[in-house]
């Protein structure tokens, strides 16, 4: 007989039922985060006498006829579906209540990788490009932020509160960047975190890729202006300096005054035989990207001038 009323009070107490204020149930903690593979447990405490305490769970249920609490729990959460619901069977009105558990079984990703999108070896300068970082398996991706970093700053960051399953799934974001000189040799990379709230893991759970490292091509650029005079007392030699930044690294050829020939080094000592006079020099730093040029006046004076 008691077994017959246990199942009529638990079939009562899927229907007619009433939750939140009013019902006389608390459940401590109302919000649990939970690692997949960890741990659970939570306690459901009646405020005023009651028929039936119980929780209808996946695994796990649990009922009592005679105390004020009944406790829920799993040694090893591994059931992705699982809405554990308290329910109480009273004397007086309302006479069925019921608490939903609120349960975050969560994972961490199994891999989080960066690489280029469509595009492969070094990038050039001013053109544009898109990165994409992937994440594997991971749950639940709502409570998911991806934040890329261009070394140690944060450049961007990509949520995912817009969608909603609760079971690990593979996502990905993309970031467009136009690399400029001075992101040659930059490392980027992408951090995926867990946000799940103060109930969950503190700090939160994070997974970083390995970081990419860019390589930028750009055309040649002086260092010093574009055009020099210089002044030589006769028969001293002078330096000239024609090195500029490029990479690939520029190769270097020259006009002289005189010869007009042509050589390859990144400086020339002039000639301590010139005239005296003015003398022009051409220096041109060129790679696959473009070509610039630098003009050098020398103006040779006699001794003692």
């Amino acid at each position: 007989m008691e077994i017959e009323y246990l199942k009529l009070a638990i079939a009562l107490s899927v229907l007619c039922t009433v939750s939140g204020e009013g019902c006389s149930l608390e459940l401590r903690p109302p919000r649990a985060v939970v690692g997949f593979g960890d741990s659970v447990s939570v306690s459901c405490v009646a405020s005023r006498p009651v028929r039936v305490l119980g929780w209808e769970a996946a695994i796990g249920s649990a009922h009592t006829q005679q105390d004020l609490t009944v406790q829920w729990g799993v040694h090893s959460l591994k059931d992705w579906i699982e809405e554990p619901i308290c329910y109480g069977v009273f004397y007086t009105t309302p006479r069925q209540c019921e608490e939903k558990l609120n349960l975050v079984l969560y994972k961490t990703p199994d891999s989080v990788s960066i690489g280029f999108l469509n595009h492969t070896g070094p990038m050039v300068e001013g053109r544009q490009y898109q990165l994409q970082c992937e994440v594997q398996n991971i749950a639940p991706v709502q409570y998911l932020t991806l934040r890329w970093y261009r070394g140690p700053t944060e450049v961007y960051n990509h949520t995912f509160s817009d969608l909603t399953p609760d079971t690990p799934v593979q996502v990905s974001s993309t970031l467009t960047i136009t690399p400029s000189r001075a992101d040659d040799g930059a490392q980027y990379s992408c951090v995926a975190e867990l946000e799940l709230g103060p109930e969950g893991p503190q700090p939160p759970p994070e997974v970083t890729s390995e970081p990419l490292n860019i390589t930028v091509h750009y055309t040649p650029s002086f260092s010093t202006p574009d055009e020099e005079v210089l002044e030589v007392i006769e028969g001293e030699g002078v330096r000239l300096n024609c090195h500029s930044l490029g990479n690939p690294t520029p190769v270097y050829s020259w006009l002289l005054p005189q010869s007009q020939e042509e050589t390859h080094n990144h400086t020339l000592v002039t000639s301590s035989s010139l005239p005296p006079g003015s003398h022009r020099y051409t220096c041109r730093a060129s790679n696959q990207l473009g070509e610039i040029s630098k003009e050098f006046t020398v103006k040779i004076k006699h001794k003692g001038v």
